[in-house]
């Protein structure tokens, strides 16, 4: 406190009692008591925090909040400051500010009221939030080409939000008003750190659902909440909730905070909506603008059907002005062509009879026998000049191939190894059955086969090889007796 001296409202609101040691304080006095404590401590402050909930008055001041990670302060710009700032304020910009540390007695609450303002970076929230879309954008969530259509005419409109506020109350009342269907509400917290769990939950329980089950499936489902700051709605950055909602099969759209607000489910979401009733108007026709459409074009098909009509009947009376007077007489000349046509059928085809009959007869003298049979003579001569030229064919080489065929014969004679056993000789045959060609190849007692014309006899080697045997000595020359003459 300082010790500037106050004078207090006894009782009555006259003076305090100068016996009372401590007499009371009104509110105004404390209040702007802390207030002028405040501003002469703090009369000059630089701050550094990120900007959240921008509030940009109708008189031209700014109301705004400055924040860390675990505290907030209020701020205000007066009007005149406004235009001289460095850098405007926005949600998510984080700055330095320099002013005073003040009070708002009205709330007893305190603010600074800020004098200069220069940016120091993007704040931590945004900078996460950055991050976390780069990642999910690189994955193709934000792909337009998989989002779902909005069904025209939904049967169950399923709605995931805060039971209690104006949010379902607006939705609840647009949907009513446009369209007669089936809403079916999930309640769930908005805000705060259990918000992005429920909501996740609630897209994939409604995802769930099968069609003609107890519950019905919703056609589609609107995720809604109300206005707030980026703390407010940062429930709606989580990516577990982002990854559900890019994985339901239903249709979603994200209806969160008001048209400037943006959250990442905005932009995994089928469609989104600038605000909730927005939300609802997206998702439902107007009855009665459909009845109005159908009742249109019932009059216009009425009125193009009365225009066709109209046109057959008028060109039917064009038409009728051509025809004669009575039926009978459209068909009297048609019926007088029939009656010469009929007339003459009968002659007509007795003349055609005869001259085919004609033509037959002339045809018939020309077909002799002796037509037919002048071509089965010539085939005839033709055969027995072939049978002819093939008998002697077969005369000369029937005595060729007979006398190759003698040649071959012999030859398999002389080739045929059990010739020679017909003139006393054998052939000798190891015990494995091989031929034995010489004697060297034997060896006594050694079992061999021999194979005669009539037969075979094992035998076995016996003794040394024989001698060969002895030549024959020359005669000697005749001694040479001398002539007689």
């Amino acid at each position: 406190m300082s010790d500037e001296s106050y004078v207090f409202e006894g009782p009555a609101g006259g003076v305090p009692d100068p016996h009372d040691n401590n007499p009371p304080l009104s509110i105004s006095e404390l209040s702007f008591a802390l207030k002028r404590t405040l501003e002469e401590r703090f009369g000059h402050v630089r701050l550094r925090g990120e900007i959240s909930k921008v509030n940009r008055h109708a008189s031209g001041h700014v109301y705004l909040t400055l924040k860390d990670d675990r505290s907030s302060i209020d701020g205000v710009v007066w009007k005149g400051v406004v235009r001289g700032l460095q850098v405007q304020p926005e949600t998510g910009l984080e700055v330095i500010v320099t002013g005073k540390i003040t009070s708002y007695p009205a709330r007893s609450s305190y603010q600074i009221v800020i004098d200069s303002m220069e940016p120091a970076g993007a704040g931590a929230l945004l900078a996460q939030l950055e991050r976390l879309k780069a990642k999910l954008h690189g994955e193709g969530l934000f792909e337009p080409g998989r989002k779902r259509p909005i069904p025209a005419f939904p049967a169950v409109v399923g709605v995931i939000t805060s039971p209690t506020g104006a949010v379902i109350r607006d939705i609840l009342h647009r949907i009513a008003e446009r369209w007669p269907c089936r809403v079916i509400v999930w309640p769930c917290v908005v805000q705060g750190d259990a918000a992005a769990a429920q909501v996740a939950a609630a897209v994939r329980g409604f995802d769930a659902m099968t069609p003609g089950g107890p519950i019905p499936r919703p056609d589609v489902v609107i995720v809604a909440r109300g206005g707030g700051s980026v703390e407010d709605l940062w429930a709606f950055n989580d990516e577990a909730l982002a990854r559900a909602v890019a994985e339901a099969g239903i249709p979603i759209i994200s209806a969160v905070g008001h048209e400037t607000d943006t959250t990442l489910i905005d932009f995994v979401s089928d469609r989104r909506a600038p605000t909730p009733t927005g939300a609802a108007e997206m998702a439902t026709p107007v009855l009665a603008d459909l009845k109005a459409a159908v009742a249109d074009m019932e009059r216009r098909l009425f009125r193009c059907g009365s225009r066709v009509l109209e046109d057959r009947r008028t060109r039917l009376r064009a038409a009728a002005r051509g025809l004669p007077a009575r039926p009978e007489d459209l068909i009297a000349l048609a019926q007088q062509r029939l009656d010469h046509a009929s007339s003459r059928l009968s002659s007509g085809l007795t003349r055609n009879a005869a001259i085919h009959e004609r033509e037959l007869v002339r045809a018939a003298s020309r077909l002799t026998p002796g037509l037919l049979m002048r071509p089965i003579r010539h085939q005839a001569e033709r055969l027995g000049s072939l049978d002819a030229r093939m008998a002697g064919a077969l005369g000369r080489v029937i005595p060729r191939e007979a006398d190759r065929l003698g040649r071959i014969s012999r030859l398999y004679e002389s080739l045929n190894p059990d010739g020679p056993l017909k003139r006393g000789f054998a052939r000798v045959h190891a015990e494995d059955g091989a031929l034995v060609r010489s004697a060297a190849a034997l060896q006594s007692g050694q079992p061999v086969r021999l194979v005669f014309e009539d037969g075979d006899r094992q035998a076995v080697v016996d003794g040394a090889s024989a001698p060969p045997p002895p030549r024959k000595a020359k005669p000697a020359a005749k001694a040479d007796q001398g002539d007689l003459f």
